[in-house]
C-alpha cells in the first residue's frame, strides 16, 4: 500500500480534479469489443463529457463517434493511437524490479485533433500519412499465420480478418486461436505464441516518435505518450525524451498505473512544462474494464483539451 506524504497531499489538494475526460478508448474498428455507438453510450453512462476514440492506427470511426457523442451529450475529440518504434531501450534495472523479461516492442503515441474539420485538407493529409500503418498490419498478420501453420496450428486469414474492423491485430488472431482450440484464453495465445519475442511474433515497420509527432503537428494536432509504464524507462529519462522528441503530454493517468506512479509521472511532467492526459484504455467489458472514472487535474491537461 502506498501512503502519500504530507507534501504530496498538499500538492494534490492545490489542484481541481475532474473525471469528465476519457481520452483513450477502442472500438471494433481496431481491437475493441464494442461498436462505436456502444462505447459512446457507456462513456456517457460513466459521466464522461469529453471523449476521444483512439483506435489503433485508424481514424475510420471518427464520423460515427462524432454522431454518437452528440447523441449522448458529449464533446468528441478526434483521436488515434499510433504504433511507433521504441523511443529508448528498456532499462534492465526497471525490468528486474518489475520481474519482466522484456518491455513492449513498440511505443504508442496518442494523437488528438480538437479543432480538426472533417474532410479538410489537414484531415486528408493526415489520413494519407496514417494509411500505410494500418495497411502494414495485413502482411504482418499473414506472416504470423504462416508461422503458426509451421508450428502445427493452421489459421485462416479471412476468419481473423472477419473479427477485425479496419485494423487487424494480434488480439483478433488470439481470438481465432481460441475458437480453434489451440489456446484457452487470449492471454495464453500471447504468452505462448504471438506475444513479443514468442515463436510466431513478427514486428512491422513503424514510424519513430519524432516522425509521428511531426505528422500530427502538421495536421494541427497534439500528442501524448500512452501508458509509459509498459516501456520500463526511468521517469526523469522518459520526460527528457518527450521534451526532446516533440511530445506534448504524457498519459500519466492510465488504468495500469498505481497511485504512486501516477503522482511520480504527473509531478515530473508538471515540473518540466509537459501537459498530462488521462485514459481508461477501454477495450470492452469482457476484459473486466470500465470506461471513464479517470481523475485528472484540469490545470495540467493540454490547453486545447481543457474546456
Amino acid at each position: 500500500m502506498y501512503f502519500h506524504t504530507s507534501i504530496e497531499v498538499g500538492l494534490l489538494a492545490q489542484h481541481m480534479w475532474t473525471e469528465k475526460y476519457d481520452l483513450h478508448s477502442h472500438s471494433t474498428n481496431s481491437d475493441g469489443q464494442h461498436p462505436v455507438e456502444d462505447v459512446a453510450h457507456m462513456m456517457s453512462e460513466s459521466n464522461v463529457r469529453y471523449w476521444s476514440l483512439t483506435d489503433h492506427d485508424t481514424i475510420s470511426g471518427w464520423d460515427a463517434a462524432q454522431t454518437a457523442a452528440e447523441a449522448n451529450g458529449m464533446v468528441f475529440i478526434p483521436g488515434v493511437e499510433i504504433t511507433c518504434m521504441p523511443g529508448l531501450p528498456a532499462e534492465s534495472s526497471i525490468l528486474e524490479l518489475r520481474n519482466q523479461e522484456r518491455a513492449s516492442d513498440s511505443w504508442h503515441l496518442l494523437a488528438y485533433f480538437p479543432s480538426m474539420e472533417f474532410q479538410s485538407e489537414q484531415h486528408q493529409q493526415f489520413k494519407s500519412w496514417l494509411a500505410p500503418l494500418g495497411e502494414g498490419r495485413i502482411p504482418r498478420m499473414m506472416t504470423m499465420i504462416e508461422k503458426l501453420a509451421e508450428l502445427g496450428m493452421p489459421v485462416d486469414f479471412q476468419a481473423v480478418s472477419a473479427r477485425a474492423g479496419d485494423s487487424v491485430g494480434r488480439p483478433h488472431l488470439a481470438d481465432e486461436m481460441m475458437a480453434l482450440g489451440y489456446v484457452n484464453t487470449r492471454q495464453e495465445a500471447f504468452d505462448l505464441w504471438i506475444g513479443d519475442g514468442k515463436p510466431a511474433h513478427i514486428s512491422r515497420p513503424q514510424p519513430s516518435i519524432v516522425e509521428a509527432c511531426s505528422a500530427v503537428h502538421a495536421a494541427g494536432g497534439i500528442t501524448s505518450l500512452a501508458h509509459p509504464l509498459y516501456y520500463c524507462i526511468d521517469t526523469e529519462t522518459l520526460v527528457a525524451f518527450c521534451l526532446e522528441s516533440g511530445v506534448d503530454a504524457i498519459e500519466c493517468f492510465h488504468r495500469s498505473h498505481s497511485d504512486a506512479y501516477r503522482f511520480q509521472l504527473w509531478s515530473a511532467a508538471k515540473d518540466s512544462g509537459l501537459s498530462v492526459t488521462c485514459g481508461s484504455d477501454f477495450h470492452g467489458t469482457r476484459y473486466n474494464q470500465m470506461p471513464g472514472r479517470m481523475a485528472v487535474p484540469t490545470m495540467t491537461l493540454p490547453p486545447s483539451l481543457n474546456n
